[in-house]
């Protein structure tokens, strides 16, 4: 097998994929994505917006401020301030690379609040398709630039590494012959873990895989504990949920049960637009007390709702819902992770040669739970700290190829339908809005036995249940409740918040405890 070659080797092409890619020209850039661009991932289903502090009522230290007030104590204020400094150089980029943001009558962006913004800071494009216009705009970009060589359909099972250092990745082809792509630099862009959850909104390749690749090598991981649910997915037989935007809470319309009874001005002062994570628990826990949970947009939007939110609008109508006149059927369900892969604030991560961004990595921006409309902003950020770190790097790279790398003939990279279900359902039983510690060791190790039981070749398989690991073991490990990660067991917080950092190691020494005490 002719192995592939080139200087730097990105896996996924969303926001934070593309646009390291195209920060990174003259050198040669290889994009690897499962499926055609534009498809499969998170970017391109993002409806809230992008946050950025660009009126004269707002700051990039009001915007800084805002976000270390839902992050749970345990933010890294470094990454938080450079990327709210540089959210107005990422949105003149994202504009000159064609993005074209909604506009008030004067010309200037029409600017909106979401949940826990204490000023109007949200960039939309097409009310609700924020996501997909900037995709519009990077595939142009990204597939006019010569030095990008875009592979759709190719899946990355494992990392190339050695001694720590990485040196290219392991990939199956559309034909489903496995290859060896080498590179002077590879990048983590492959997005979340949602579709880890049995309801999630998160498209079905959102798995883990990147966080479980980079633990593999030996990578350090942080915060993996912390996953947010997003309140309000509607509530319907289709996988993944359909999103309902955290915007429509912002433009008026109320949670209420069955009976039409508000319940959260009770819970906390913002009301609807509390953190996320308190808005979830509080949905959450009216489902367990019997009640079905609504959003009323009727008297807020009326007829607007559909020339507002005209993604949302098409997916109820789908379902039969018309949001003018009808109730719309919400439930929490696993949207974003705020842990990941560690990297610093040039995206580096703890082995040599690997670098990740966007929703795989954790740069501690978001501690225990992210403010709305950040996560795009943080993709394009850090893409450009990427681009300037392996720019640097790239002075000192030798200029013969890389040598070769030994890898199995035969990898499947698509998980076993059967398995990916279980794991799914389990840690939505086990590891999601609420846990505990019997709850969260039975999950361990009944993953365990089932990556026991998958044959080494079934990567797929095995990167799902590494991801599911991960955070199962370091849920358990916090004995106490902060941002996205509550303990019914342990529900104060400590006084003092602590990251967690951990290894694959540290999972595999935990769980040969727990089993060693089950015993």
């Amino acid at each position: 097998m002719k192995p592939f070659h080139t200087d730097v080797v990105i896996l996924g092409a969303g926001i934070s994929g593309l646009m390291t890619a195209l920060a990174l020209k003259p050198l040669r850039v290889a994009v690897l994505t499962p499926t055609p661009l534009g498809q499969g991932c998170a970017t391109s289903w993002a409806q809230g917006g992008i946050a950025a502090a660009l009126s004269k009522d707002d700051s990039a230290l009001a915007h800084a401020v805002d976000t270390i007030a839902v992050a749970g104590g345990i933010s890294d204020r470094a990454a938080i301030d450079m990327v709210t400094s540089r959210a107005e150089t990422a949105i003149k980029e994202l504009v000159r690379l064609g993005v074209v943001f909604d506009q008030d009558n004067t010309g200037e962006f029409a600017l909106t609040r979401e949940a826990a913004h204490q000023v109007n800071r949200i960039l939309h494009c097409g009310g609700d398709r924020t996501g997909a216009e900037i995709m519009r705009a990077l595939i142009t970009a990204v597939t006019a630039a010569p030095h990008a060589s875009i592979l759709e359909g190719y899946s990355a099972t494992g990392l190339a590494a050695t001694q720590g250092s990485v040196k290219g990745v392991l990939a199956v082809a559309p034909d489903g012959t496995a290859h060896v792509i080498h590179a002077k630099a590879t990048v983590l862009a492959t997005g979340g873990i949602g579709h880890l959850y049995a309801k999630t909104t998160n498209p079905v390749f959102a798995n883990g895989d990147g966080m479980a690749m980079a633990a593999r090598a030996g990578a350090v991981i942080a915060d993996p504990e912390f996953v947010q649910f997003h309140p309000t997915a509607l509530d319907v037989d289709q996988d993944p949920l359909p999103l309902v935007s955290e915007a429509v809470r912002g433009e008026g319309a109320l949670l209420v049960d069955e009976t039409g009874t508000r319940f959260m001005n009770a819970i906390h002062p913002l009301g609807e637009l509390a953190p996320r994570d308190v808005v979830a628990r509080a949905i959450w826990r009216q489902q367990k007390a019997g009640h079905k949970v609504y959003l009323d947009a009727r008297k807020a939007l009326r007829k607007s709702f559909e020339d507002r939110f005209p993604q949302v609008h098409a997916s109820c109508r789908q379902f039969g819902i018309d949001p003018a006149t009808d109730l719309i059927p919400i439930t929490p369900a696993a949207h974003y992770h705020m842990g990941g892969v560690m990297i610093d604030l040039f995206g580096r991560t703890s082995l040599k040669g690997l670098w990740a961004c966007g929703e795989v990595a954790s740069s501690g921006m978001h501690g225990a739970n992210r403010l709305a409309s950040n996560s795009l902003l943080e993709g394009a950020v850090f893409s450009r700290q990427i681009a300037a770190s392996i720019h640097r790097a790239a002075v000192n790279w030798p200029k013969e190829p890389a040598s070769p790398f030994p890898h199995q003939s035969e990898l499947d990279a698509a998980a076993d339908p059967q398995t990916s279900q279980a794991i799914r359902e389990l840690m939505y039983a086990n590891v999601a809005l609420e846990r505990c510690a019997e709850g969260l060791a039975d999950c361990l190790m009944t993953l365990t036995e089932m990556e026991r039981a998958t044959p080494l070749a079934a990567q797929g398989t095995r990167n799902m249940l590494t991801a599911a690991q991960i955070i199962a073991a370091a849920a358990y490990l916090r004995e106490e409740s902060r941002g996205g990660h509550f303990r019914s067991d342990f529900p104060a917080s400590l006084p003092q918040g602590q990251r967690t950092l951990i290894t694959l190691r540290d999972v595999e020494e935990l769980t040969r405890s727990l089993e060693t005490k089950a015993a």
